[in-house]
């Protein structure tokens, strides 16, 4: 089994798609600890307003690039986190044949990174590899009730493929590769259009615009504060022995979206009302961690309930929602554009 020195300080780290959501609230928290860090992303979803207060950080660097064409880092690095694909419904099915090849080919990429470095690896995965459960709550054993061949199979299973890349790598002793299936996260710096149901009712709601519910609003989701998932990816990173196994990362704290909905009324002054649209196909009616393994293993469990951590994310979008809104159909076109360095700091 592959051994490392596990939370040893001052490491070189990279960071795929850490300029998105998540991975730029990870790079504030690896170079917080003192580690290097190397952030590549296509800016497909994420953005480099993220990453801009770290632009002059001695220890920071951005490459964009997209990890699909992404061969060799020219300098040694002893982490590798994979959190570059789109994450929410209308993104990921945009380019789906795009979405499945950044979960296989991107993965694949960063995989033989960490194999050529003798690096460690996170691969971000999600609860969708569940698909609509028909287990409540969903451990880690549960092997899902995914639609294969529907619209959200390139995401489903590309992240499902993307698990199975990384346990053979494991199993071949090729690579030390840890998998966290990520629940429903939200926070500061979330997109304000990417169809996530807490930045959907937020921007909606100080916009004065109608509440979307789909279907009745009985389905049920777990809200992880950003904070709160990203110290659950180190703990991951970092827990020796490797667990040989997916961990899920989530908030067991369990809400319909009606009683979301009611929250975001009662905490943003609005004229808003609630419209109800149709369900979209394959969208999972609950949804809840058992998280009894992340305790266990990692010694982890959020902090931030969602009441807390929504007012401080209505208070961001609050402060930025003057600033345009980023259409999400003049995303960058897939081109195979060479890499652009932004800022050598590491």
């Amino acid at each position: 089994m592959l051994q490392r020195t596990r939370n040893a300080k001052g490491k070189t780290v990279l960071v795929a798609g850490g300029a998105g959501f998540v991975g730029s609230h990870l790079c504030d928290a690896l170079l917080a600890r003192g580690d290097r860090v190397i952030c590549v992303d296509s800016y497909l979803t994420g953005s480099e307003d993220n990453v801009r207060p770290l632009l002059n950080h001695p220890g920071f660097r951005l490459i964009e690039m997209d990890i699909c064409d992404l061969e060799a880092i020219d300098v040694p690095v002893s982490q590798v986190y994979n959190l570059a694909c789109a994450a929410s419904p209308p993104q990921y099915q945009a380019d789906p044949v795009h979405t499945m090849m950044t979960c296989v080919a991107g993965t694949g990429n960063l995989l033989a990174i960490a194999e050529q470095n003798d690096a460690s690896f996170l691969q971000a995965s999600t609860s969708e590899v569940y698909g609509d459960p028909v287990e409540h709550p969903q451990r880690e054993d549960y092997r899902g009730n995914v639609n294969c061949i529907g619209p959200r199979a390139c995401y489903d299973e590309g992240k499902r493929a993307a698990e199975a890349l990384c346990f053979d790598m494991l199993r071949a002793g090729r690579v030390d590769a840890r998998v966290a299936r990520i629940f429903n996260t939200y926070g500061p710096r979330m997109q304000r259009n990417d169809g996530r149901i807490i930045s959907n009712l937020l921007v909606q709601a100080i916009s004065g615009e109608p509440l979307t519910i789909y279907g009745t609003g009985e389905q049920t989701r777990s809200f992880c504060f950003v904070s709160d998932l990203v110290a659950g990816l180190m703990a991951l990173m970092d827990v020796d022995p490797n667990p040989e196994g997916p961990v899920n990362l989530g908030n067991p704290g369990e809400f319909t979206i009606n009683e979301l909905a009611a929250m975001v009324l009662d905490m943003v002054p609005t004229t808003s009302r609630i419209v109800h649209r149709p369900l979209p196909q394959d969208d999972p009616q609950r949804r809840r961690p058992d998280i009894s393994k992340a305790r266990e293993l990692l010694g982890w469990q959020p902090q931030i309930p969602l009441s807390e951590g929504l007012k401080h994310t209505a208070g961001w979008f609050i402060a930025t929602l003057g600033e345009p809104a980023a259409d999400l159909s003049s995303t960058k076109a897939r081109g195979r554009a060479a890499p652009s360095e932004v800022h050598a700091g590491v």
